[in-house]
């Protein structure tokens, strides 16, 4: 996927969850943080960030902070609306299902909505993206805060399983080089515990890196998940 128009800038702040500011071109600016999650590694003052150039002239931000140079070097994309599209231009190439599979996007079943769903031949898969910015020395983990709303679709995956669908979660890990990832039990024990339960249900579990440009990113290879 690429970016149509970005700039960088240097963070500054984060004033709550959405907005922060960011020196560009000399001037601090207001900008929407395209990611929710906690990020304290990430958004540290002075860190050289990457921002989308939004056209809408209706907008209240005309910046999205999409990426942040870690330590200066470690391009880590944070863009948390980019790996359902990464996964959905990565799926019919995977190898995971058959040329017929048909996709869908937002299928709800239950009581989620599930971010991708694959019916190929007589069975139906559904798929839960998460992405993956909590790294060190290469080895990540998965959440960098609690998430009620992940342990759900855990469990309604494993629902899912029982009913005699397949089931998918795919872990993206937003920069390239990544070694493994794992479930943040610090954070979010009951996380961990949850999903080691949906593997032993038959939830499948898949583990990617992505090559990462400041304006380009697309999915480079499966790597190694620990539960």
């Amino acid at each position: 996927m690429k970016y149509k128009n970005i700039t960088f800038g240097t963070f500054l702040e984060r004033s709550n969850r959405f907005v922060g500011t960011v020196e560009i071109d000399g001037t601090p600016q207001t900008v929407h943080i395209k990611n929710t999650g906690r990020c304290k590694e990430l958004l540290v003052p002075e860190a050289r960030t990457v921002l989308a150039v939004s056209d809408n002239p209706n907008r209240k931000t005309k910046y999205d902070l999409i990426a942040v140079y870690k330590h200066g070097t470690l391009l880590i994309n944070m863009d948390s609306q980019l790996p359902n599209d990464l996964v959905w231009e990565w799926l019919p190439k995977s190898g995971i299902f058959s040329k017929n599979a048909v996709y869908s996007r937002e299928v709800t079943y239950g009581n989620s909505r599930f971010d991708h769903c694959v019916k190929d031949e007589e069975s139906t898969a559904f798929i839960e993206v998460k992405g993956v910015t909590l790294e060190e020395n290469g080895y990540c983990r998965f959440p960098d805060a609690p998430t009620e709303r992940g342990l759900k679709h855990i469990n309604e995956l494993t629902k899912c399983v029982d009913k005699g669908y397949k089931a998918y979660i795919i872990f993206v890990a937003q920069f390239y080089g990544a070694k493994s990832v794992s479930p943040n039990y610090d954070t979010h024990p009951e996380f961990g515990d949850a999903l080691k339960n949906a593997i032993s249900k038959g939830v499948k579990v898949i583990a990617v890196d992505c090559k990462v440009a400041p304006d380009e990113v697309f999915i480079n290879k499966e790597i190694t998940f620990n539960a």
